[in-house]
């Protein structure tokens, strides 16, 4: 799945994901939608996102909660505590 709405630069926001080069986090437009702001309320606070771009937010979080089994090998020269 390819994400064209979030970007990532270091100079804006410290490198968090965004959306569309904006000073929009990824993470705030999930924790609206997250804590019951409908789609409406969202765009009506902040005008300069589209409905696309919740979706694609949406579409992104969901995308980190993947869980995937990736085997672990301990390497001869690891530390065991």
């Amino acid at each position: 799945m390819k994400l064209e709405r979030i970007t990532i630069d270091p100079k804006v926001m410290q490198g968090r994901p965004c959306v569309r080069g904006m000073r929009i986090t990824v993470g705030l437009v999930v924790n609206l939608v997250a804590n019951g702001m409908s789609t409406t309320e969202v765009l009506r606070n902040y005008p300069d996102l589209e409905e696309s771009d919740i979706a694609e937010c949406l579409r992104y979080a969901a995308l980190l909660t993947e869980e995937q089994l990736v085997p672990y090998e301990e390497l001869p020269h690891a530390v065991s505590l």
